[in-house]
């Protein structure tokens, strides 16, 4: 028994060690390796019009649904009024203050209007610089790496070039509704029903509801830009 309990404190016979593995990392392309102006300046073009996208629905959904709401409110509340007014004639008193708060809502919302049209222009302003961006890779770079070459992940230069102007059209035609909308509401004389249905188109938006940033553009520079 000695013998045999004497065999397990003996030295343990050594064992080949086990091979260490270290993934391999895939090669990065050369665009990636090292960023450059045109990265940069793509990436910051692209930021802008997602800037000008965002600021877009809060002029939208809360300047311009805020205006809409109070000029229908008051409108309501004004019919209401006048309706126990003996033998429904007006008087200044009641209906001045109303009309002057009808007046400044549509005012504001002319304000939104214009706001929207200036970040429209900013989103062609980014999208004339992203093509200014292009046009110095091809000079700098070459045809083949302005279009062959991923900037970050797969999509080159000039795929981002020239479908990020499909944004355009949308926005433009919902800038047109938004138009068409605040006119229909200028009149005093316009049907609660009316409004209310203005008031959800408004807030609607369907020219971007497949067009618009959010629904496509965020998603893929998320996948597509570095550092996003």
């Amino acid at each position: 028994m000695t013998s045999r309990l004497a065999s397990f404190h003996g030295p343990s016979t050594p064992t080949a060690s086990p091979v260490s593995y270290k993934p391999q990392n895939s090669p990065a392309s050369p665009s990636r390796q090292t960023e450059s102006t045109i990265h940069r300046k793509t990436r910051t073009l692209l930021q802008e019009i997602r800037s000008a996208a965002e600021t877009w629905d809060d002029l939208v959904l809360v300047d311009g649904v805020k205006a809409i709401k109070e000029l229908i409110d008051t409108r309501t509340d004004l019919e209401n009024a006048l309706r126990l007014v003996p033998d429904r004639k007006p008087r200044q008193a009641l209906v001045t203050p109303k009309l002057d708060t009808m007046d400044a809502c549509i005012v504001r919302l002319e304000a939104t209007l214009l706001k929207l049209q200036k970040q429209f222009l900013k989103m062609n302003k980014a999208i004339d610089m992203l093509e200014i961006v292009l046009q110095d890779a091809y000079k700098t770079k070459g045809w083949e790496w302005v279009q062959s070459e991923p900037l970050w992940m797969t999509w080159p230069l000039e795929k981002f070039v020239t479908e990020i102007p499909s944004l355009l059209p949308a926005y433009h035609r919902s800038l047109d509704l938004h138009n068409q909308l605040v006119n229909r509401l200028r009149s005093h004389t316009i049907k609660f029903e009316e409004s209310r249905q203005i008031l959800d188109k408004w807030i609607e938006q369907p020219w971007l509801q497949e067009d618009g940033w959010d629904n496509r553009w965020e998603d893929i520079c998320d996948v597509e830009v570095e550092k996003w």
